[in-house]
């Protein structure tokens, strides 16, 4: 998703290459996603609505991007910078994003459902 999310981006610049990028420590990162199975199971017992689902998703997915971005910042390790964007957290976060983290959250539910 994130090579498809980085080739937009070029194309939104008319770079019409569409090279799409990401980092090797993207992939424990991602990896980290497969706790939503467990959260997603007993969100769904509990008869949580899919936009309650999606908030507990995004919140997940904004501190595990906090923490993973300061920790590989402080060793300039972070594949991501989001200091130009006004809404941005110490450069590892944009508030912008939420719509974003909610709907890969439920994509994540969907995938990792089956």
């Amino acid at each position: 998703m994130e090579v498809l999310f980085t080739s937009a981006c070029c194309f939104k610049k008319k770079d019409y290459k569409l090279i799409g990028q990401t980092s090797m420590w993207m992939f424990p990162i991602y990896g980290m996603a497969a706790v939503i199975r467990p959260v997603s199971h007993t969100l769904k017992k509990h008869n949580r609505k899919t936009i309650e689902r999606g908030l507990v998703y995004t919140t997940g997915i904004y501190v595990t991007e906090f923490v993973t971005g300061s920790l590989l910042k402080k060793k300039d390790r972070c594949p991501w910078d989001y200091s130009r964007s006004r809404y941005n957290v110490k450069g590892v976060i944009r508030w912008d994003y939420a719509p974003i983290w909610f709907a890969v959250g439920l994509i994540y539910e969907k995938m990792l459902s089956k």
